[in-house]
C-alpha cells in the first residue's frame, strides 16, 4: 500500500471560506499534502476537479437543513455527480439517496464542548444516531475544537492567537460514540479534518486572521493508504481516494505535532492478515503490531477499552480475544500531552 496525506473538508467562496480551488490546492502543495475534497456547504463545485500544483483537488457537499439549529447534522458528501442539498431535511432519505449513488456520507464534527456546568461538556452537534447506511463519522475537526473555546473569552483570544497551545485532541465523547458504534457490530470509518475557511475574527477593533489554509492543512489530515501511487489520472485517483475512504485504509493525524507519515497497524491470524479497516477472521491467536514514526505514549483499545499501552515507537500485543481494535498514540507538543494518530479498526470477528 502507498500512502498520501489529503485534507477531507475545506471550504471556498461557494460558501464561506475565503479562496478559490486553485489557489487552495497551492496552499495545500506547500503544506505537503497530495489531495484535498472541498465540501461547500449545500452546494456541489462542479468543473474544478483535477490537478493543481501537483495536488489532487476534489470537490464533494456538507450538506446540512438550513431551517435546524446552525451547525446541527452536518453531512459530508463524497462521491456524487450531483448536488445532494435537496435531500437535507429528511437525513436517511439523503443517507439512502448518496449510497445509490456510488457515494460515501460521514457525519461532520458529531459533537460540539458544551458551557461550563455541564455534566457533559460535549453535547451532540450530530443528532439522528439511529441512522443506518452511513460510512463513518469526523472523529477530530481542527475549527470545531477552536471553536469551542468561544464560550471562554480569554480563552478564545488565546486561541486566536497561539491555537496550537490549545487543540489537544478528539472530543473524548466522539471517540465513545465511534466505539459504541464499532463494538455493536457497525463499520464506522473515522477521518480528520481542518475544516479550513482561510477567514478572520472581530473582537472589537481586534481582528486577526485565524488559520490560514496552509497553516490549517498542517494541522489535522486523513492519511490514505492506496493500492498504487498517483498516477495523474483524475478518473482513476479519484477511485483509489474514495475506495480508501470507503475501506477505512486511512488513519488521522495531528501533522503540527509531528509528521503521521509512516504510521502502520496490522494484524494476523493464522495466515490471515489485515490493516487498519479490514476484516480479520479469527484462527486462533492474533498478532496485532503498531509502529509510530516518531516516539510517543501508544495505546490499542479492544471495544473502547485500553488492552495494550508502551511509549517508544512500536506495540506489539497478542491475544485470543475478537473484538473491534484500534490505536491510539499521544506526544508531548509545546509541553502538554496531545493526541496525534488515531487509527481506524482491525475488526477480527
Amino acid at each position: 500500500m502507498f500512502e498520501i496525506a489529503a485534507n477531507t473538508q475545506l471550504h471556498t467562496p461557494y460558501s464561506d471560506g475565503h479562496q478559490y480551488h486553485r489557489e487552495i490546492a497551492q496552499e495545500a502543495a506547500r503544506a505537503g499534502l497530495q489531495a484535498v475534497i472541498a465540501t461547500d456547504h449545500n452546494v456541489r463545485v462542479f468543473g474544478v476537479e483535477g490537478y493543481y500544483h501537483g495536488v489532487l483537488l476534489l470537490t464533494g457537499e456538507e450538506v446540512h437543513d438550513r431551517r435546524r439549529a446552525s451547525g446541527n447534522n452536518h453531512c459530508l458528501v463524497y462521491n456524487c455527480d450531483e448536488e445532494m442539498s435537496p435531500w437535507a431535511p429528511a437525513p436517511q432519505k439523503l443517507l439512502d439517496a448518496v449510497r445509490e449513488r456510488g457515494g460515501l456520507t460521514f457525519f461532520s464534527h458529531p459533537f460540539r464542548r458544551e458551557p461550563r456546568g455541564r455534566d457533559d461538556r460535549q453535547a451532540p452537534c450530530w443528532t439522528h444516531w439511529d441512522l443506518q447506511r452511513f460510512t463513518g463519522i469526523e472523529i477530530w475537526n481542527h475549527q470545531t475544537e477552536y471553536k469551542s473555546w468561544r464560550l471562554n473569552l480569554p480563552l478564545f483570544v488565546f486561541a486566536s492567537l497561539f491555537p496550537s497551545l490549545l487543540i489537544s485532541g478528539p472530543f473524548p465523547a466522539t471517540l465513545r460514540k465511534w466505539d459504541e458504534l464499532t463494538a455493536g457490530g457497525r463499520r464506522i470509518v473515522g477521518i480528520g479534518g481542518s475544516d479550513a475557511h482561510g477567514g478572520s475574527i472581530g473582537i472589537g477593533p481586534y481582528r486577526r486572521k485565524v488559520f490560514p489554509y496552509e497553516y490549517a492543512f498542517r494541522t489535522i489530515n486523513t492519511h490514505l493508504l492506496i493500492e498504487e501511487p498517483l498516477t495523474g489520472d483524475l478518473a482513476k485517483d479519484k477511485a483509489m481516494i474514495y475506495g480508501a475512504l470507503q475501506a477505512g485504509h486511512c488513519f488521522v493525524s495531528y501533522d503540527l505535532s509531528a509528521p503521521g507519515r509512516g504510521f502502520i497497524f496490522n494484524a494476523q491470524s493464522g495466515a490471515d492478515q489485515a490493516i487498519q479497516g479490514d476484516d480479520l477472521p479469527r484462527r486462533g491467536a492474533i498478532h496485532l503490531y503498531a509502529e509510530c514514526p516518531s516516539s510517543a505514549h501508544i495505546r490499542l483499545l479492544r471495544n473502547g477499552r485500553t488492552v495494550a499501552e508502551t511509549r517508544g515507537r512500536t506495540l506489539r500485543h497478542t491475544t485470543s480475544d475478537a473484538g473491534v481494535y484500534r490505536v491510539e498514540a499521544w506526544r508531548r507538543f509545546r509541553g502538554l500531552p496531545r493526541g496525534w494518530i488515531f487509527s481506524n479498526p482491525i475488526y477480527v470477528r
